[in-house]
């Protein structure tokens, strides 16, 4: 580990950045499951814009890639439809 206060205070700030990012990326998970195990058709369009939407957030900050949002979306927006 470096010696500079600096690369100390980056290394504590990329740890919590890390522990913000893994929560919403784990609640992201956890909703398209969800969403995935869903049955009913109603249900599941009133959930997908609201699933769509923390993806769209996941994408912005850098969490994951913007193609694998958008795949997400898509795959998630098939499965409403075959519904």
């Amino acid at each position: 580990m470096a010696n500079h206060q600096s690369a100390v205070k980056r290394t504590r700030q990329s740890e919590q950045k890390k522990e913000h990012n893994k929560y919403y990326a784990k609640s992201t998970r956890n909703a398209i499951k969800e969403l995935k195990n869903t049955s009913k058709k109603g249900d599941a369009q009133k959930m997908l814009p609201k699933v769509a939407a923390m993806i769209d957030k996941l994408s912005k900050k850098h969490i994951v890639h913007k193609n694998k949002a958008a795949n997400l979306k898509s795959q998630l927006s098939k499965h409403v439809n075959s519904l």
